[in-house]
């Protein structure tokens, strides 16, 4: 029987090649303009006609930020606010709130590019832009073509009319501009995400013109409703042919329908598939609608929509379900930018984060506060990552003097019908999210702007909920802004969980962000102490995890929540990257820091301790063992020096050269003590730190060390990526660490590394994850940050090797090696 299902299917898809094989047309045509952008920083009068001089522009390849190469500097950013979301009453002096970076003024990029075979009539031309930051002005052919003015926003526009019907060269102009105190962190600036060229016949799929659903869902059948938008085509009688086809390149339905279509609506078919792969983190399957649309017997356009059969359900009392499954949301909040790679976007750089984030047990990504770049909602189905995507930081009120607040009123509605067109495809996509911490949720009729956008989210997609980050409570849910919400997202204030569930008719709670523990990576804090707001001279944060800021907590009181109460549906901790901006506790007049401390993984990508106490908790298939801190301490001979030890295991037992500790257990006279084993009385002695882990019966299972590094003897280079694409893009992290004779990481080396990269690819970026260093991402040279840095390499189009040489005073040089293939 298989077998002959097998040949139906084949058959099927072969009969459906039949008309475009008779045609031999290709009907759509889709582009990105990447290269040979010429790119000027500043207004540039008659800068979008076609006879503009641009000559002596630089050239730059798109995504572009233009501000990420620096300098950096306190001026950039100077404020003097009060940040109300954090309960700040009074102004003061702020630096690094937005990364320190020359983002704001005005950008011009112009490039040409041709149509082939383009006619009056004949074809449609659109121009889509995934994002360009900021306020967007489009021109072709010297005319204006359209204006968006919110940054991370996907838009779009026809610029048929203005597009050469002769075959020769069209001009597109941009000009951007972001304002003074317009952002909250670091936003980006210019062209940073792709822009494509679309062409299609006169009657077509719009941009974003398929809705795919699932109205019914099980292990053994799957119903498949896809709607269809035509542009131009009312009145006319149209024949559709789509394949539902499986990750496997197999055919598992096939629909043929003829329809008169007309006022607009879609072309609707339904299918049965049969012993459907469903989506989820664990095995994120995913299909293909692929559909041919026919007019008078002519093929006039082809359309392919990926997509993912999935059952979510949000039960009061009980919490989220994914395909009948109870799951709490392990998640994390993310900004858009890559660390010393920018705004501009870059899908390796994305997998990479995806990556490490997977491995600590990570299920979902928010938004945070932002539109998503499309690669990475494609990323997230590819990979399994839910997303809840989240459009506003302000709606009509202001946070900054210059933000979005400026354009709401009148650009709201079609912000979000970009971002919900452009995403409710997308299996990963589970929920979308208003707002964060707005202002209006306070306002006695706060609840109508809330409700206006949820219906907005309701009409466009019925079939997500939706929620609001919400950091004040006492308002919420007194004014009834929260109990119409579908799912209530609190914003930290872990204490009045209970509250909320008590008095919201939901009976559910998301922490729609929480934690905001802060560290700084290898650096360690004595005597070790729960903190609110800790300062030091120094400007960093203890990496022991004991520290957050005034208005949030440690992790240990949102896993309990999670683990306690049906009713709570996870958390989006804050955050899973550092990122450029908002660098607390150090934001009050305390530069240089212009980075966050909040990441469980810092800005060059490197782990922090933070990251195996979320892995030990949340990451259910590998065990954990982590020792903190590092055993390098020539200062704290014979003082108390605590070890900390984060583990999956019940158990474990300390040795200082081999004299036992004692055996730490999890248990319950402390949240710390439930998740993490702590022996705060140990006492420095250099040598060998070691931690045997015990299982539930007390058997030891596994085990590690720390010793006391001896003085820095050489440079390792450690890629992640040993064999990249050739493909211009794609790029390979490097750890970077000093070590000792024995291959033990020095800890405190903070050598100035310089770097050299030959053949098949290019220097691209360096980190250090240090939140105060002024040194440049873009030069290849920096200073060790406790030892360890990131070293960024890019691909050429060639084939072949990439040798990275790495060289510091008085050290033994590091050498490495990239294969790139086509």
């Amino acid at each position: 029987m298989n077998n002959v299902l097998q040949f139906v299917s084949a058959f099927l898809c072969f009969i459906g090649l039949i008309p475009s094989l008779l045609y031999g047309q290709t009907v759509r045509e889709s582009f990105t303009l990447e290269k040979n952008w010429r790119f000027f920083q500043g207004d540039a009068a008659d800068a979008a006609t076609n006879t503009f001089d641009d000559s002596r522009w630089q050239m730059v390849t798109v995504p572009h930020d233009w501000a990420i190469a620096g300098p950096f500097d306190r001026a950039h950013d100077l404020q003097e606010v009060a940040v109300t979301q954090n309960g700040e009453k009074k102004a003061t002096v702020k630096t690094g709130r937005t990364g320190g970076l020359p983002y704001v003024g005005v950008g011009w990029y112009r490039n040409n590019f041709t149509v082939p075979k383009f006619g009056a009539g004949k074809k449609r031309v659109q121009l889509k832009f995934d994002g360009a930051m900021s306020e967007a002005r489009v021109y072709v052919n010297g005319k204006e073509a359209c204006f968006w003015p919110y940054g991370y926003n996907a838009f779009h526009c026809d610029v048929t009319d203005l597009i050469h019907t002769d075959g020769t060269v069209n001009k597109i102009a941009v000009r951007l501009e972001n304002k003074p105190q317009s952002s909250r962190w670091y936003p980006g600036a210019g062209l940073y995400r792709n822009v494509h060229v679309i062409v299609t016949e006169d009657i077509h799929v719009p941009i974003w013109g398929t809705y795919v659903t699932t109205p019914y869902v099980t292990d053994s059948i799957a119903s498949v409703r896809l709607e269809t938008k035509l542009a131009q085509a009312d009145g006319k009688l149209l024949r559709v042919l789509t394949d539902i086809i499986d990750a496997q390149g197999n055919v598992v339905a096939h629909k043929e329908n003829q329809q008169k279509l007309n006022y607009g609506q879609p072309f609707v078919q339904n299918f049965e598939v049969r012993d459907p792969a469903l989506w989820s983190p664990e095995q994120p399957a995913l299909y293909q609608a692929s559909s041919q649309i026919f007019v008078d017997g002519k093929l006039v356009d082809t359309y392919t929509t990926r997509f993912g059969m999935r059952e979510i359900r949000f039960v009061a009392d009980k919490g989220f379900y994914l395909n009948g499954k109870l799951r709490k949301f392990q998640g994390v909040c993310n900004h858009h930018d890559l660390g010393p790679l920018g705004a501009a976007i870059n899908v390796s750089a994305l997998r990479y984060q995806l990556q490490l984030l997977k491995d600590m047990g990570c299920d979902a990504v928010r938004t945070a506060h932002n539109m998503p770049a499309p690669e990475l909602v494609e990323l997230c189905d590819e990979l399994g990552m839910m997303m809840m995507i989240e459009p506003f930081d302000e709606w009509e009120i202001a946070k900054c003097e210059n933000g979005y607040h400026r354009f709401f009123d009148e650009w709201a509605e079609r912000d979000m019908v970009n971002m919900i067109h452009h995403f409710r495809n997308n299996p990963s996509v589970v929920m979308w999210s208003i707002g964060n911490e707005v202002p209006t949720q306070c306002r006695p009729d706060g609840y109508k702007v809330a409700s206006y956008l949820q219906d907005i989210c309701h009409r466009e997609d019925p079939t997500r909920p939706v929620t609001c980050g919400m950091d004040q409570v006492s308002c919420v849910l007194e004014n009834g802004f929260a109990s119409m919400l579908d799912i209530p997202g609190l914003n930290y204030r872990a204490h009045r969980y209970e509250e909320a569930y008590a008095k919201l008719p939901q009976n559910l709670v998301l922490g729609s962000e929480t934690a905001s523990t802060v560290s700084s990576r290898g650096v360690y804090k004595f005597p070790v102490r729960k903190l609110g707001d800790a300062l030091y001279p120094d400007h960093q944060s203890s990496s022991y995890d004991m520290e957050h800021c005034s208005w949030s907590n440690l992790p240990d009181e949102d896993f309990a929540l999670a683990d306690d109460h049906h009713w709570t549906m996870g958390q989006f901790v804050w955050t899973g990257f550092d990122y450029l901006g908002e660098p607390s506790p150090y934001d009050t007049d305390a530069w240089p820091n212009h980075s966050s401390m909040f990441g469980i993984i810092d800005l060059a990508s490197i782990p922090k301790d933070r990251y195996y106490l979320y892995r030990s908790v949340w990451n259910k298939t590998a065990n954990t063992l982590h020792i903190l801190p590092h055993w390098t301490w020539n200062d704290r001979v014979g003082e108390q020096t605590p070890v900390f030890v984060y583990t999956n295991y019940p158990s474990a037992e300390l040795f200082v050269n081999g004299k036992s500790q004692g055996v730490q257990r999890k248990n319950n006279s402390s949240l710390q003590h439930r998740y993490r084993l702590m022996w705060m009385d140990v006492v420095y002695e250099p040598g060998e730190l070691k931690v045997v882990a015990y299982d539930e019966q007390g058997k030891a299972v596994e085990e590690k060390t720390v010793h006391t590094a001896g003085k820095p003897y050489n440079i390792v280079l450690e890629p992640a990526q040993d064999s990249i694409l050739a493909d211009g893009r794609s790029l390979s992290y490097i750890r970077v660490k000093a070590v000792d004779k024995a291959g033990n990481l020095c800890p405190l080396d903070s050598s100035s590394v310089k770097f050299e990269v030959k053949g098949a690819g290019s220097f691209k970026a360096v980190a250090n994850g240090d939140p105060t260093s002024l040194e440049l991402f873009h030069v290849p040279e920096m200073r060790l940050f406790n030892g360890q840095m990131t070293l960024i390499v890019q691909a050429s189009e060639q084939a072949g090797k990439i040798e990275v040489h790495a060289r510091a005073k008085g050290l033994k040089q590091g050498r490495t090696q990239i294969v790139t293939q086509l």
